[in-house]
């Protein structure tokens, strides 16, 4: 098995030409020729992820977030990413990153937040073409209060606490999502006909909605850390034989804390 057998599964179910022009979703250490005896999947690429798939005799390692993501200037041990490169490469770990492209497909990122929510008729909120796209929206399987509905969304997502913005008047019946950082996508949220927008890394002022309209942060990793297990369903579908495994430490790889 090499690398290059692991990834064509990955990019026939997120294909490469679909990723963002700022992003670096693909291989990012490593040749497609290199043998993998085992596939270790995480969300981020951290050191203690690398030091995870050395412990587990994983050469591949998978994530959504790349490793190198803007310009490297500098590799040293003294940073996170330096490090990982650094851990990464000396033990001879393939890392590759499946991002915007697990983003734009229905049966990715945010697809996997509608199913979640047990959404029905769902479709790309923010289409480009053949079903393609950022986002999701679909309708719940029942209209409900707004408060019911945010405790329906902590449900879903093992949450304690979602910042919200000010609950609605009105039942909530059709919700659009995006995973990671959707502030870009609130405009076409509205557009869909939604009453609520799920997302992460909303600022201040755009709590400020119409009347009709709501918005609920429920943070960057909570929205998209299930693409892990989509992932490991992909691979271990294609592989059923094969080492593929997720982090044993998923549950804690949130770089968030809440207090």
């Amino acid at each position: 098995m090499t690398v290059r057998d692991i990834t064509s599964v990955i990019e026939d179910f997120a294909p490469l030409s679909i990723q963002e022009g700022w992003d670096n979703s693909g291989l990012v250490i490593g040749s497609p020729e290199q043998e993998v005896h085992g596939v270790l999947i995480g969300f981020d690429c951290t050191p203690e992820l690398i030091d995870e798939a050395v412990s587990c005799g994983a050469d591949l390692v998978v994530t959504h977030h790349p490793l190198i993501f803007g310009g490297v200037k500098r590799i040293s041990p003294d940073a996170p990413t330096g490090l990982a490169i650094i851990k990464a490469v000396s033990a001879g770990i393939a890392v590759y990153a499946a991002h915007t492209t697990a983003d734009k497909v229905l049966a990715g990122v945010s697809g996997a937040m509608a199913r979640r929510l047990h959404l029905e008729d769902i479709k790309v909120l923010d289409e480009e073409g053949d079903g393609i796209g950022l986002g999701a929206v679909g309708n719940l399987p029942r209209p409900m209060s707004s408060g019911e509905f945010i405790d329906y969304v902590k449900s879903c997502f093992g949450l304690s606490v979602a910042r919200c913005s000010r609950p609605l008047d009105i039942p909530v019946s059709r919700v659009a999502m995006c995973g990671g950082s959707g502030s870009s996508l609130i405009g076409k949220a509205m557009e869909s006909g939604a009453q609520a927008y799920i997302c992460g890394d909303i600022s201040y002022h755009h709590f400020f909605t119409p009347k009709d309209f709501m918005l609920i942060d429920i943070g960057h990793f909570e929205g998209e850390v299930e693409i892990c297990q989509v992932l490991f369903t992909l691979l271990r579908k294609n592989f059923p034989t094969f080492a593929v495994r997720t982090s044993a430490k998923l549950d804690s790889a949130n770089p968030v804390f809440y207090y």
